[in-house]
């Protein structure tokens, strides 16, 4: 595998060479110094550049950066339309160096440094960049959450419990899993990662996809949290329900009682409906 220093003298050099790229940013995990560095983090550059039609009509300039053996252009899928100005090569190397590769157009630098600030420049061709630029992950620090904001949350877990309870009774598995991994898990998580930032004012992230959080919660509500993700039957599926429900309730009230919000009472009701839909179905 080929060292950082090779792969940013690499991908500097082919700028420095090309006319079209002006400036050359580098984003991400390897721009964050409270990120440890591996080999398994991503190059997310970004060539600034006065003509991106030119370098889309053609694939061949890739080839500079090494053997492609997989490759995404986001912009150009119908399946997965993309959300953002630009277009990217996200490419996996023979020796396993991922370079997600951004073509932006300097019409509109201004709008590139508003979307993100974990960003550090590597090359500016002409000056255009007139401030120093400090990379912060100051953008993906745990918000804390207005008062509508925990409610909207509380809502939104209890609101959607009764469907995870309804694909089980049903024994629609597939469906109880859907709604319990996709709307149940994130809110519990979400509401986790409250707690964390009332316990660190609000001062860090948690990472992508709440990576990090482990290292800011109990073994305990690991554990627990840990033995939710057990699926894969019926009975297994009940018992991490009933398991979610206990760790929402539980962080929920506490992250509440810091902030001086109002922890709902529907808990309750559905707490109810759940325990008696499990007596007569689901034993």
């Amino acid at each position: 595998m080929r060292s950082e220093r090779e792969m940013i003298d690499l991908i500097i050099a082919f700028a420095q060479q090309d006319e079209r790229i002006r400036i050359v940013t580098l984003e991400g995990s390897r721009t964050n110094v409270n990120i440890p560095k591996d080999e398994f983090q991503d190059y997310d550059v970004t060539y600034i550049v006065t003509d991106m039609k030119s370098f889309m009509e053609n694939d061949e300039w890739l080839n500079t950066f090494g053997k492609i053996i997989m490759m995404q252009k986001p912009e150009a899928m119908e399946l997965f339309p993309p959300a953002e100005k630009g277009f990217s090569y996200l490419m996996l190397f023979d020796d396993y160096n991922k370079i997600d590769l951004t073509l932006f157009p300097l019409e509109d630098l201004d709008e590139y440094f508003k979307n993100d600030k974990l960003v550090s420049v590597l090359l500016d061709k002409d000056g255009w960049i007139n401030r120093e630029i400090v990379p912060t992950d100051v953008d993906y620090h745990v918000r804390k959450p207005s008062a509508r904001e925990f409610d909207d949350c509380c809502n939104e877990f209890w609101h959607v419990t009764p469907y995870v309870v309804k694909g089980l009774c049903r024994k629609e598995i597939l469906f109880a899993i859907d709604h319990l991994n996709q709307i149940l898990r994130f809110e519990l998580l979400r509401m986790i990662s409250w707690k964390v930032g009332v316990e660190t004012n609000f001062s860090l992230s948690i990472g992508k996809n709440f990576k990090f959080l482990n290292q800011y919660i109990t073994e305990d509500l690991w554990n627990r949290l840990l033995s939710s993700y057990r699926m894969d039957s019926y009975e297994n599926m009940w018992e991490s329900l009933f398991t979610c429900l206990q760790l929402f309730r539980e962080v929920s009230k506490e992250v509440a009682e810091m902030l001086g919000y109002d922890y709902p009472e529907y808990d309750q009701n559905i707490t109810r409906y759940t325990e008696d839909m499990y007596r007569k179905y689901g034993r």
